[in-house]
């Protein structure tokens, strides 16, 4: 599994009275970016998978009130009252925290720059270094072996907690707070400590493979992705396929989601959910290209608005879907403000696809099944697609 040291927990979030909706993900210390958060193993997180119960705003609106009234903090209470609300998605937030959050789907984040994934042997391994970065600048490059963050061995980690470490979460660091880090490159081996950073995120990758297929890979759904993705479309040679790559892909932004899709449709359903009991829609704009041949790729970390994208493309036809099985993350998550700034974020529904499918649990299916060479099979049936047209 993957991941890269910043928030980018897809949630609903707002700034000020208007309030923009999205799916949350797992809440973990940092974004996963890659397998499954926290094993590594996606039938692990299928097994403890369950329907996440509705929670009720008002019971833990009224416990914050009722515990400032006493003079108690008003977050410690909603989190009692969260904890017994066998909401697995819930989780209250601290006004800081909270906005991180909301800078993250922006686009921003506080760290040194590092991607890692987890190896089957327990290793933390460096996978990319962002340009101009902390680790950038300080030499480290893809391929160096991550031994300890501040002292604290990381092999057999989760990547999600290493990359909780990398960014100070228990000690709320933020940008200019320094992180040693122990590294190996071959026989050599040195620390090395890194002053945290503000930074943006790269959400979307664009690359061209010989034949003129293009191949989107989105990270997160952050702001503006959508009119990146569908600027990449509209650059793509004409009639030559698109492989959208979701795999690790653990949210973001609905509105972000809805927009990619509509570079692939023109106009309809893209999904429905309920919020309280409460059936509403999500439609793409018009003027989508409808012909261009189309696959998706996702995994066991594809989560929340990537699921939503994938079910979407799969149920209107309009993209034959290829890899593994995603997470099953299709509830809805709403935010409320408590008397101390702090927020309390919690499930109030559920998302389906256009024909109807719950997500939540069982994740979508794909077409065909693929694993770590999706990529090379979704050129394969991208080829089969253009002689079929």
């Amino acid at each position: 599994m993957s991941g890269r040291d910043l928030f980018c927990q897809p949630r609903r979030t707002g700034r000020g009275a208007a309030l923009t909706l999205v799916f949350a993900s797992v809440l973990v210390a940092g974004a996963a970016t890659g397998s499954l958060p926290g094993t590594g193993r996606t039938e692990d997180a299928r097994a403890a998978r369950s329907a996440a119960p509705v929670s009720r705003p008002e019971q833990v609106a009224r416990a914050a009130e009722e515990a400032m009234a006493d003079g108690k903090s008003p977050m410690e209470a909603a989190e009692r009252a969260v904890s017994r609300s066998g909401d697995r998605w819930a989780a209250v937030y601290s006004r800081g925290e909270y906005e991180e959050f909301q800078d993250a789907l922006d686009g921003r984040y506080t760290g040194v720059g590092l991607w890692a994934r987890r190896e089957r042997d327990g290793r933390i391994e460096v996978t990319k270094v962002a340009a101009g970065s902390p680790a950038a600048e300080a030499g480290i490059r893809a391929g160096d072996r991550l031994r300890s963050v501040d002292g604290r061995r990381v092999d057999g980690r989760p990547v999600t907690e290493v990359v909780s470490l990398l960014r100070g979460d228990a000690t709320g660091a933020s940008a200019g707070t320094t992180v040693t880090l122990g590294l190996e490159r071959g026989t050599r081996a040195w620390s090395l400590t890194l002053r945290r950073a503000r930074l943006s995120t790269d959400s979307v990758t664009v690359r061209r493979l010989a034949g003129g297929v293009t191949v989107i890979r989105i990270a997160s759904f952050t702001k503006g992705v959508g009119d990146t993705v569908r600027t990449a479309v509209r650059q793509a040679p004409s009639g030559a396929g698109v492989i959208l790559d979701l795999r690790g892909n653990s949210g973001g932004l609905v509105a972000e989601a809805v927009t990619t899709a509509s570079a692939f449709l023109d106009g309809g359903l893209v999904a429905t959910y309920d919020v309280d009991g409460e059936q509403r829609a999500l439609h793409a704009e018009p003027g989508g290209d409808t012909t261009r041949p189309l696959v998706a790729v996702v995994d066991g970390g594809t989560m929340s608005a990537a699921e939503l994208l994938t079910g979407a493309l799969k149920d209107r036809g309009r993209a034959v879907v290829v890899g593994s099985r995603t997470f099953g993350k299709g509830s809805v998550q709403m935010p409320s403000r408590l008397p101390d700034g702090s927020v309390a974020e919690l499930t109030v529904g559920h998302y389906r696809t256009p024909s109807g499918r719950g997500v939540d649990g069982t994740g979508v299916t794909p077409d065909l099944e693929a694993d770590a060479h999706a990529v090379q099979r979704a050129r394969t049936i991208l080829d089969g697609l253009g002689d079929a047209s």
